[in-house]
């Protein structure tokens, strides 16, 4: 009897994973089928696309790209993005470790209040403040200036920054830092030496999540920068959709130039980033 048992379970188990994997790889056919739809419409001609839009690239258009990258701009754009996200990135990530390291480790009255504060911060949508911060930011000359993008991209990532750092800090032993305490080292010691190489991967999650945010913003990139030399990726983008026309492989040529390195980062640490984000979900 416990045979018979056994071999119902072990059939059990084999089906119930048949149909895991199976659902699975249908899911990854769903989201991997319009990226590989696009890279092949990149690569054919407009005329290929209006008469056969499924079926393969009979001769690879690889102008496409080289007219995207040169006449679209998208080598400027992606040196504008590249700039405003990095700077944003280093900032954000340095003043919410910080902050979450504090609301995480310090015994302060008022530091129980603060993540609530920053919480708020994440439930604002930035379309309730486009008109203030854009009204603020013509007073102090900072449109049509990279400076205008940098400074609410980091205002807008530091909420999730802090509540994921937050979670990392609190899931490390408290005797940790009881004991570098008592060895004399200082509060900025404990943040600088200890909690920083403990909470690698969560500041690595924070800043993937923080630049691909970053980098796929469009409407404060659209409002505050004019300047055709300063727009950022995802504006240029808009560019090549016409009022009457749009030609089709060469807007896709540039969405998959968009899009690469954020496929590619996600491909590369989808585990990193998936551990990160459970790591310091439970406090240990």
């Amino acid at each position: 009897m416990r045979i018979e048992d056994n071999q119902k379970k072990k059939k059990k188990i084999t089906v119930t994973g048949v149909l895991l994997y199976a659902l699975l790889i249908a899911l990854a056919l769903v989201y991997l089928l319009p990226l590989v739809w696009m890279l092949s419409v990149s690569l054919k001609s407009n005329r290929e696309v209006l008469t056969s839009p499924f079926s393969p690239p009979s001769v690879l258009q690889l102008g496409n790209y080289i007219f995207a990258w040169v006449n679209g701009q998208l080598g400027v754009a992606t040196l504008n993005s590249v700039i405003v996200c990095t700077t944003a990135l280093v900032i954000s990530l340095l003043i919410g470790a910080m902050a979450a390291f504090a609301i995480a480790r310090m015994r302060l009255s008022f530091l129980k209040y603060m993540m609530q504060y920053f919480l708020i911060g994440m439930m604002i949508p930035v379309h309730c403040v486009l008109i203030p911060l854009f009204v603020r930011f013509s007073n102090w000359h900072l449109t049509n200036q990279l400076i205008g993008l940098i400074i609410p991209y980091i205002t807008f990532s530091l909420p999730m920054t802090i509540f994921l750092m937050t979670g990392f800090f609190k899931s490390m032993p408290g005797e940790i830092f009881e004991a570098a305490c008592i060895d004399g080292c200082s509060i900025y010691g404990c943040f600088i030496r200890i909690a920083l190489p403990l909470s690698r991967v969560g500041m690595f999650v924070a800043g993937i999540m923080t630049f691909v945010g970053n980098w796929n913003e469009l409407l404060l990139a659209m409002v505050f920068i004019s300047d055709v030399a300063k727009k950022t990726l995802p504006v240029t983008l808009t560019y090549f959709v016409g009022p009457y026309a749009t030609n089709y492989v060469q807007m896709f040529a540039a969405i998959i130039i968009a899009i690469a390195p954020t496929v590619i980062v996600y491909s590369i640490f989808s585990n990193q980033i998936v551990d990160g984000l459970t790591t310091g979900a439970v406090k240990g």
